[in-house]
């Protein structure tokens, strides 16, 4: 039986420049045939990453980095602190080497950035300290060490190695690029900074900064069936719920010093579903309307109206709907963030032990 968890987030943010293009303008994306406020996928799973080191063990998670080498070093000369640096790296070199990763041996790093788990680099450390990396035996070995012992971050976000398909890891989750819930247009601040060793007056620097503020419509889905299969089932709950309390609570960085605009939701709205993920942006495909109310509670009763819709006409009910805000209780048993939290956890371990 399948199994998704999807994510559904109202955020409000004030003048801001979250996530910019090569410019240096708020990235934006047409949809509705309206100019939107946009936060790419990649901005906010970055800031869950981060997110992830408040609530994961370190050893429970990964890094992605070129320094693969230099990882299992660390590993090596903890095993065994009679080995000289020079002969880890040299051994921890042939052994990714063997293992499948591209390297630039001049450099001792990756070609290119290689998302690996702390187990993993255990778990190759101490092969490289024991075999042959060209045996056969021993080279399999290795590879199974790079493909098992998946940290919560590679399976929710998976992994791409161009050169060794075979160490690819699916991803369990995925997660939308953010969109205002209405119409932008980017504004400019004109500032100016003051040379406090000028002793005539004026600035020192001038410039612009670009910027917008919105209504964010934000979605994330986990297939938790997927997860269980990399992570097993008995981990599952645990790493639903924290990346349910990352993907809620974080905040892409931004500009955040000089707009100081990290906020939180004003709706939360997750459920559970059999049948497949369902995302709800098309309650916005219509831009909300500009009103001395703002957007929030408008963008609020869109996304009620249209999750009706969408159950009454395509989709079936979900098997189970948390939620907190004003509106989303018709859809959803309201509650504080902890509580949702804890209930959606309980929720996936009950589901997962009847499978």
């Amino acid at each position: 039986m399948s199994m998704y968890i999807d994510f559904h987030v109202l955020q409000t943010v004030p003048p801001s420049c979250i996530n910019r293009d090569d410019t240096g303008s708020p990235k934006t994306a047409i949809y509705g045939g309206a100019v939107r406020a946009r936060v790419s996928s990649q901005a906010w799973k970055h800031a869950m990453r981060a997110e992830f080191k408040k609530l994961f063990p370190e050893e429970e998670l990964a890094t992605r980095t070129k320094f693969v080498v230099d990882m299992v070093v660390r590993e090596m000369l903890f095993l065994d602190n009679t080995l000289e640096e020079s002969g880890a790296v040299k051994k921890a070199t042939a052994a990714l080497k063997e293992a499948g990763i591209s390297l630039d041996e001049k450099k001792n790093e990756a070609k290119a950035l290689f998302f690996m788990s702390h187990q993993q680099a255990k778990a190759v450390a101490a092969i490289a300290l024991e075999g042959n990396p060209k045996d056969k035996v021993v080279k399999a070995a290795l590879k199974k060490a790079i493909k098992e012992n998946p940290s919560a971050d590679i399976a929710l976000f998976g992994r791409m190695v161009a050169s060794d398909p075979s160490l690819n890891n699916d991803a369990a989750a995925q997660v939308a690029h953010a969109i205002s819930t209405h119409a932008v247009q980017n504004e400019y601040d004109y500032f100016t900074a003051v040379d406090d060793l000028k002793e005539d007056s004026g600035a020192g620097h001038l410039g612009t900064v670009e910027f917008n503020s919105s209504t964010l419509y934000r979605y994330a889905t986990v297939n938790a069936s997927d997860l269980a299969k990399n992570l097993g089932a008995e981990s599952v709950p645990e790493v639903i719920r924290k990346f349910g309390q990352a993907f809620i609570c974080s905040m892409p960085t931004g500009k955040e010093n000089t707009f100081a605009n990290r906020t939180l939701p004003d709706v939360v709205y997750v459920t559970i579903r059999q049948d497949q993920p369902v995302n709800l942006c098309g309650a916005f495909e219509t831009p909300v309307c500009r009103s001395v109310n703002g957007y929030t509670a408008a963008s609020e009763a869109a996304l009620v109206r249209y999750a009706e819709t969408v159950y009454s006409r395509y989709a079936a009910q979900p098997m189970k709907a948390f939620g907190l805000g004003d509106s989303i209780g018709e859809i959803a048993e309201t509650m504080p963030l902890p509580e949702l939290l804890a209930a959606l956890e309980q929720m996936v371990c009950e589901q997962l032990c009847e499978v």
